[in-house]
């Protein structure tokens, strides 16, 4: 199993099986967990994808020419650098598990 090292942490660059109870630690409730690690991978995909665009954007010109799209090597290299990067859901269960989610329930606080 390879890692990638995003912001000095290992996240695996694939899916692995993880154990439900640790999952269910912090909240007791699996669904709950769940719903968190979800909303924790979008915001980190939108993250992604809002750089991804602008850095894309720089390459963006009004009169496009069709060979000017295809041998642009620096807008691959950005585009390749960012599909080898984790998936934003993996990243989202490591962070909760290493306890690097920030969460509350404001209906158990009452």
């Amino acid at each position: 199993m390879s890692t990638v090292n995003t912001n000095k942490q290992a996240v695996a660059n694939s899916t692995v099986t993880r154990d439900l109870r640790e999952l269910d630690k912090g909240t007791d409730n699996i669904y709950e967990s769940l719903v968190i690690m979800s909303k924790r991978a979008n915001q980190l995909s939108n993250n992604i994808k809002e750089e991804l665009h602008q850095k894309l954007s720089e390459f963006a010109s009004s009169n496009d020419n069709l060979e000017e799209i295809f041998e642009n090597r620096e807008q691959i290299e950005i585009s390749k650098h960012y599909e080898r990067l984790p998936k934003p859901t993996l990243v989202a269960v490591q962070e909760f598990l290493d306890d690097k989610v920030y969460y509350r329930n404001p209906t158990k606080e009452q």
